[in-house]
C-alpha cells in the first residue's frame, strides 16, 4: 500500500486541480474582471444548459439572467467581498432556474485579484424552499448583530432583501407621532418616477383601512397574496397608477415593535418588474418577514439607544470642550476634535463613548496666551469627566500668571486629588468590604501647557509626558525641540518636588511658524482595510509628509490635512490645535523711569505721545492716560518706598580676625534706586498697559472713606477698564489693564 504522496505520475495528473473541478458535483464558474467566462466544468453545463463552447461571453449574457450576480454582486466581489444568494436562470429551453450561489474574489500570490470564482446548485426544490428562507433569516440575523448605526441597519437589511426576496422594500420609522420614510430599494435598475411614492425623508400618511396602515394599527404582520384578487385604498392616485405599471402583484406589511413599542414599518413587495417562479407570497412568506421584522426591531432599537448614548456623551465632551476659540492679536489658531470610530467591541465593551482629549486657549494678561493640550486615560464618561475637572483646574490656575512649569506643578498635584479619596495609603478601599477591590490611583494624564507673546514671539512651555508638537517654518515640518519631557500628570514618584520633573522652556517663535499641537489619536489608527497597522514613527513620517504639502495654507486647512495623513479610521478620541504666529510685528513701545513722583507726569506724557502715533481715539487715549497716572501713582507711593526684608548674615566657624564690621566687603551694600518700567501695546481691539516694578507684593482693592485722600486709584482701574490684573516676575511684578480701542 502506497502512503499519500507516493503517487505515480497518472494519479498525480488525476488530481490535477482541472480534473478535480471535471469531476465536482456542483457547478464552478470562473470569470475575468470583466465578468467573461474562462471556465465552467461539466456540472454548470448541465445545470445552465449550455455549453462550454460559450466560455468567453460575458456571464449575463450566457444565463440570461438580469441578476445582481452580473452587476451589483460582480463589483462586490472584485472590491475584496463575498457574495452568498439566490438568483433565477432561464435556461435554453425556456425554464426558469432557482439557483444557489457563492461568489469569492480569485486573487494571485501578490493579493490582486483577477477575477471571480462562483460555485452553484439548483435550489428550491422539495424543502429547500424553507431551508433557503431559513437560511436567510439566519444570514439576516447574523448582519444585524455587528450593526450599530441606525442608517446602516437599515441598509443592511433593505440590501438582503432585494433582490433575493422582494423587489421593493420600504422601511418607515416614527418620528413623534410622524411616520417618516427612511429606506427606499427596489430592484437593479429601477427607479421610482418623481412623484409617484414617496421619496426618503417624506412624511408618510397611509390612509384608513390600507394594509399598512392595518399592520400599524393592529401591530400585526399583514400580507395581500394578490392585489388583482384584493382591494385596498391608494394612497395616491399616482402612487395606484405606477402599481399598475410595474404591475405590483404581492405585499407584505410587517411592525417593527420592540418591548411594547411601535417602531416603525417594513414593507416588501413584488411585481412584474423581475422574472420569479413565483411572483406572490404566501403565508409561509408572511411568517418569515415576521421574523425578519423582530430581528430588525431589536438590532434598530439597539442602534437607536448606541447612538443617544454616544450623542449623550459627545454632547457631554464638546460642553466640556470650548465652545469657539477667541481671536487673538499676532494668533491665527483653529481647534478640531473628533472621537473615535464606533466598534461593536473596543477592548472596554461597546463603544458608545468620547474619552478624555482636551485643549484650551487661554487669554492671559497683556495679550498673553496660554494654550494648553492634554490627554486623560481611557473612554468613556469617566475620563470625560476627569478631563473636564482638570481643564477647570488649570483655567484657574492660569489666572494666576505663572510660568508654565509652575502651573504643571500645581495640575500634578490636583490630578491626584481628582483620585477617590476613600482609599488608605495602600491604595484600599476603606470600607473594608470588599478585598478584591481595584487600587486607586490617581488617573494617567499627558499635557502640555504654552505660553505666547505675541509682541515678543516668546514661547515659554512646560511638558508633563506629551508628544511634542509639530513646528512649521519656511515649509519644513520638524519636532519642536523639547529637553524636559517630563513625567504624565500624577506619576511623580512620593517625596519629589514637582518641580525636579516639570522643566520651564523658551523658544522664539520665526514670523509666520506654525505649531501643530495634538493627541495620539491623530497618529494611532485601526487597521485599514488591507489590514496594514502603521507604528507611530511610520504614522508620523506620513503625518509629516501631509502637512509639508500645506504648510502655506490656512490653519484650517493644515488642520484638515493632518486628519485624514494617516490611514485608517480614528482608533482613539483625538485633538488638535494649530496655531501660526503673525508675519509682522506688533505695535509695542516701552520705557525705564526713576521710581520717584515726578516721573508720573513724564509717564503719561509718554503714553499720550505713543497712543497719539498709533491714532488711537482721543478719548481712549486720555482714559488710558489717566489709568496710568493712577497705576504709576500707586507704584511710586507704595512700591518704591518699602523696604524690602533682607535675610541675616550668619557665619559658622571661628571668629573673623577682625571686628570691623563696616568694612566694605561685609557692610551693608548700597540701596539700588527703585524704578519702573511702563510698557504699552496695541491689538486690533484693545490696548494694554503694564507697570513693572522691584515689589514682590501684589495690589488690592482699598475701600476709602469718604474724607479719604487716596485709595481709589485701583478702583478706578477697575471700573474703566475691561480687565486689569497683576502677575509676579522674576523681578517684582507687573500691574496691567486692557482698554478697547472703541468705546461701545
Amino acid at each position: 500500500m502506497k502512503r499519500w504522496g507516493d503517487s505515480t505520475r497518472a494519479v498525480s495528473e488525476s488530481l490535477s486541480p482541472r480534473a478535480v473541478l471535471d469531476q465536482a458535483e456542483m457547478a464552478v464558474v470562473v470569470t475575468d474582471r470583466f465578468s467573461n467566462i474562462l471556465y465552467w466544468n461539466p456540472f454548470a453545463e448541465r445545470l445552465f444548459g449550455r455549453s462550454s463552447e460559450e466560455c468567453g461571453a460575458p456571464i449575463i449574457d450566457a444565463l440570461h439572467a438580469g441578476q445582481p450576480i452580473a452587476g451589483d454582486v460582480a463589483k462586490h466581489v472584485l472590491a475584496g467581498g463575498v457574495w452568498e444568494g439566490t438568483f433565477e436562470v432561464r435556461r435554453t429551453d425556456g425554464t426558469l432556474l432557482y439557483v444557489r450561489a457563492q461568489a469569492v474574489p480569485m486573487r494571485r500570490d501578490g493579493g490582486e485579484i483577477t477575477g471571480i470564482c462562483i460555485t452553484a446548485r439548483e435550489a428550491m426544490r422539495g424543502n429547500e424552499r424553507e431551508k433557503d428562507r431559513f437560511g436567510l433569516l439566519e444570514r439576516i440575523g447574523e448582519r444585524l448583530a455587528g450593526s450599530l448605526n441606525v442608517e446602516e441597519t437599515l441598509r443592511r437589511v433593505a440590501d438582503m432583501l432585494v433582490p433575493q426576496f422582494a423587489d421593493h422594500c420600504f422601511i418607515e420609522l416614527m418620528d413623534g407621532d410622524r411616520l417618516v420614510r427612511r429606506v427606499s430599494v427596489h430592484v437593479p435598475g429601477w427607479t421610482p418616477p418623481p412623484g409617484t411614492w414617496q421619496p426618503v425623508g417624506a412624511e408618510i400618511n397611509y390612509p384608513a383601512d390600507h394594509y399598512a396602515e392595518i399592520a400599524l394599527r393592529r401591530q400585526e404582520t399583514v400580507l395581500v397574496e394578490d392585489f388583482s384578487r384584493s382591494s385596498f385604498p391608494s394612497p395616491g392616485e399616482a402612487a395606484a397608477r405606477l402599481c399598475g405599471e410595474i404591475g405590483l402583484t404581492s405585499a407584505i406589511v410587517a411592525p417593527l415593535c420592540v418591548r411594547g413599542e411601535v417602531l416603525g414599518l417594513m414593507y416588501l413587495a413584488l411585481s412584474n418588474l423581475s422574472d420569479r417562479r413565483s411572483p406572490h407570497y404566501d403565508a409561509f412568506d408572511r411568517d418569515l418577514v415576521g421574523a425578519i421584522a423582530t430581528r430588525v426591531a431589536i438590532a434598530l432599537d439597539n442602534a437607536m439607544l448606541f447612538e443617544e448614548e454616544r450623542n449623550t456623551a459627545e454632547s457631554f465632551q464638546k460642553h466640556l470642550l470650548p465652545r469657539h476659540v477667541p481671536k487673538l492679536d499676532g494668533l491665527e489658531i483653529t481647534a478640531r476634535y473628533h472621537p473615535a470610530a464606533p466598534l461593536a467591541t473596543h477592548g472596554q465593551g461597546i463603544q458608545t463613548q468620547v474619552g478624555g482629549d482636551w485643549y484650551d486657549v487661554i487669554p492671559l494678561s497683556a495679550g498673553r496666551v496660554g494654550i494648553v493640550i492634554g490627554d486623560v486615560e481611557g473612554r468613556g464618561a469617566k475620563a470625560a469627566a476627569v478631563m473636564g475637572q482638570l481643564r477647570a483646574a488649570l483655567r484657574a490656575f492660569a489666572q494666576d500668571d505663572k510660568s508654565p512649569a509652575d502651573i504643571l506643578a500645581r495640575l500634578d498635584e490636583w490630578t491626584r486629588i481628582v483620585a477617590p479619596t476613600n482609599a488608605d495609603d495602600y491604595g484600599r478601599s476603606g470600607t473594608g468590604e470588599d478585598e478584591d477591590a481595584d487600587v486607586l490611583t490617581p488617573p494617567l494624564v499627558t499635557c502640555q501647557y504654552l505660553v505666547y507673546d505675541a509682541w515678543s514671539r516668546e514661547l515659554s512651555f512646560a511638558n508633563a509626558g506629551h508628544a511634542p508638537p509639530l513646528l512649521i517654518v519656511d515649509g519644513e515640518v520638524t519636532e519642536l525641540d523639547i529637553a524636559e519631557v517630563g513625567q504624565p500628570l500624577g506619576l511623580r514618584a512620593n517625596g519629589m518636588h514637582a518641580d525636579l520633573v516639570y522643566k520651564e522652556e523658551t523658544r522664539i517663535l520665526p514670523p509666520g511658524a506654525t505649531l501643530v499641537l495634538y493627541t495620539d489619536g491623530l497618529v494611532d489608527r485601526r487597521p485599514t482595510r488591507d489590514g496594514a497597522v502603521l507604528d507611530n514613527a511610520e504614522a508620523l513620517r506620513l503625518l509629516r509628509e501631509e502637512i509639508a504639502k500645506v504648510a502655506h495654507e490656512p490653519v484650517e486647512r493644515i488642520a484638515e490635512a493632518a486628519i485624514n495623513a494617516v490611514p485608517g479610521d480614528i482608533d482613539d478620541d483625538m485633538a488638535i490645535l494649530v496655531l501660526r504666529s503673525a508675519d509682522h510685528t506688533l505695535e509695542s513701545a516701552e520705557r525705564t523711569f526713576p521710581a520717584q513722583p515726578i516721573m508720573v507726569g513724564e509717564a503719561r506724557r509718554m503714553a499720550a505721545e505713543v497712543l497719539a502715533s498709533w491714532n488711537i481715539p482721543e478719548e481712549r487715549g486720555e482714559l488710558a492716560c489717566l489709568l496710568v497716572s493712577e497705576v504709576v501713582t500707586n507704584v511710586v507711593l507704595h512700591a518704591a518706598n518699602s523696604n524690602v526684608p533682607r535675610r541675616a548674615l550668619v557665619l559658622d566657624g571661628p571668629p573673623l580676625p577682625y571686628d570691623d564690621w563696616d568694612d566694605p566687603l561685609l557692610g551693608e551694600e548700597a540701596e539700588p534706586e527703585k524704578e519702573f518700567r511702563l510698557r504699552l501695546r496695541r491689538g486690533e481691539k484693545s490696548i494694554w498697559v503694564e507697570v513693572f516694578d522691584q515689589d514682590l507684593r501684589l495690589p488690592r482693592i482699598r475701600s476709602a472713606g469718604e474724607n479719604d485722600e487716596g485709595g481709589r486709584g485701583l478702583y478706578l482701574v477697575d471700573q474703566l477698564t475691561k480687565r486689569w490684573g497683576s502677575r509676579p516676575t522674576p523681578e517684582g511684578k507687573a500691574v496691567w489693564f486692557e482698554i478697547p480701542i472703541r468705546s461701545r
